[in-house]
């Protein structure tokens, strides 16, 4: 289990990921040495990550939600098989063992018999599938990801970590090259991987490291992300909830729910149910907690349907090995 400085760095790090050690310690009211140590227990144990990632988009790619019904009796070899691909992200299996949920990166205007999930029917193990496009992510600044673990930044230590205001992404995606492979294939092992570290595996300056990375995450290119194991932290459930909100409501319901807390990711697909949110809570009580007070006063909701995750396959940059996060093998 986590303490206060624990909770407060998570939150520092999901904030500003590539903030140093000596600003995150400053605003919290603790030495470097202490902030150091304690990301790198955290990181150690498996319980977090910090991982560079580069949009889908600048590859052409869209993000689709897939939900998949199989047999409950051959539902876990296809799991594994599908988690060990690279195009697919955020994994995992549902509904009492009869459901894989995932995401897929895939064109726009891939030919539907070109895309992977569309195989899948051959297989014994898949009853039913259904496959939406991801149409929009609600996030913020500073409100996207998991933070149910507790802590909260005060909005001068966010200012402190941002260091002033940032520019929203400004023109085309610029697309990684060839030469940038050992600059990422770092930051996805680590997504603090310091400039000096960065310019060792790429034989680059520190200056070249600097404006290359200023390049790709001014253009939206790169971002940081965190992945958490919240079973670790004493958060057991995990949920997806398919909601129906009106086009009217679309917007602002999904940046209110996206705010919340107990919410890891909300965005807008193509479905009748057009909002997946992934909630998570300590227990059935504290999820029935939720979704009578603090969803149930989001407007423009009226209906939804919950899929229970009952195994953690894959996340953002991570796979889920023996309780750990573990970066996934490439290829």
């Amino acid at each position: 289990m986590i303490d206060a400085v624990d909770m407060q760095i998570l939150r520092s790090l999901q904030f500003a990921p590539r903030a140093p050690f000596r600003l995150i310690g400053e605003v919290n009211g603790v030495s470097e040495q202490t902030a150091a140590r304690r990301y790198h227990a955290l990181r150690r144990s498996g319980v977090m990550r910090v991982v560079g990632l580069i949009d889908p988009a600048v590859y052409g790619e869209a993000r689709w939600v897939a939900r998949i019904r199989c047999r409950p009796d051959r539902v876990g070899p296809l799991a594994d098989s599908l988690t060990r691909r690279p195009d697919i992200a955020y994994a995992s299996i549902a509904s009492g063992g009869s459901e894989i949920i995932c995401v897929i990166h895939s064109p726009l205007d891939a030919r539907r018999e070109d895309m992977l999930l569309q195989q899948l029917p051959r297989s014994a193990a898949v009853l039913d599938m259904s496959i939406d496009l991801l149409i929009h992510p609600f996030e913020d600044r500073g409100t996207s990801g998991w933070t149910g673990y507790g802590g909260h930044l005060t909005p001068e230590q966010e200012r402190r970590l941002a260091g002033g205001p940032s520019p929203a992404p400004a023109g085309p995606h610029v697309p990684p090259d060839d030469k940038d492979a050992p600059l990422l294939d770092a930051l996805a092992e680590d997504g603090r991987t310091s400039h000096t570290r960065l310019a060792e595996v790429t034989g680059w300056s520190k200056g070249r490291v600097a404006r290359r990375l200023e390049s790709l995450e001014s253009s939206g290119a790169l971002s940081y992300d965190i992945d958490l194991l919240p079973e670790r932290l004493g958060y057991h459930l995990n949920a997806t909830l398919w909601l129906r909100v009106a086009p009217a409501f679309l917007e602002r319901t999904g940046h209110e729910i996206a705010r919340h807390e107990e919410v890891a990711f909300a965005g807008a697909t193509s479905g009748d149910h057009n909002v997946m949110a992934i909630v998570t809570c300590r227990d059935a009580e504290d999820f029935y907690r939720y979704l009578t007070t603090r969803l149930a006063t989001v407007p423009g909701v009226d209906a939804y349907g919950v899929s229970i995750r009952v195994r953690r396959l894959k996340q953002a940059a991570s796979l889920i090995a023996h309780g750990r996060l573990v970066r996934p093998v490439p290829g």
